[in-house]
């Protein structure tokens, strides 16, 4: 019987802290006034959601690229030109050098247990070239096993 009056008590206290916390936050606004404003006319501050970026920003880099409508956009990011591995895959433009969904070129998935490499998929435990990360070549006459350069 007391365990329960003790649950009621902290139910009733959490109710009534948080009735308390929301009037509080509700009835406290800010209201801005300029010097050329007339008393009695508050400013309106936009949301930060909603403002407008200037004509000079950059792009926000969380924003969607929608490079199927633009394939510029896509440019930004590589470089351009005939070299850049920053392909449009699926109205994205991602890089498919190093992306296993994308290996080389769009749609082109790396098996499990490979991963991404210059645009070829390749088994870093085993590849001479890539042994345990991209790029890490074994020496001459070496064989890379578990992704170690003559291992045992």
């Amino acid at each position: 019987m007391a365990l329960l009056k003790l649950l009621v008590t902290i139910a009733i206290t959490t109710v009534i802290t948080i009735a308390v916390i929301t009037t509080r936050t509700t009835t406290t606004t800010t209201v801005e006034h300029t010097s050329f404003d007339v008393l009695g006319t508050p400013t309106i501050r936009p949301s930060r959601f909603l403002a407008q970026k200037e004509v000079g920003d950059q792009r926000n880099p969380n924003a969607a690229d929608h490079c199927n409508k633009d394939p510029e956009i896509c440019n930004l990011y590589g470089g351009g030109g005939n070299n850049s591995t920053v392909k449009c895959c699926n109205n994205k433009c991602i890089d498919v050098s190093n992306d296993d969904k994308n290996c080389g070129a769009c749609k082109n998935k790396c098996k499990f247990s490979q991963t991404c490499c210059r645009g070829q998929c390749v088994y870093l435990a085993y590849d001479k070239r890539h042994c345990g990360q991209c790029n890490n070549p074994c020496e001459v006459g070496e064989f890379c096993v578990y992704g170690l350069c003559n291992y045992a």
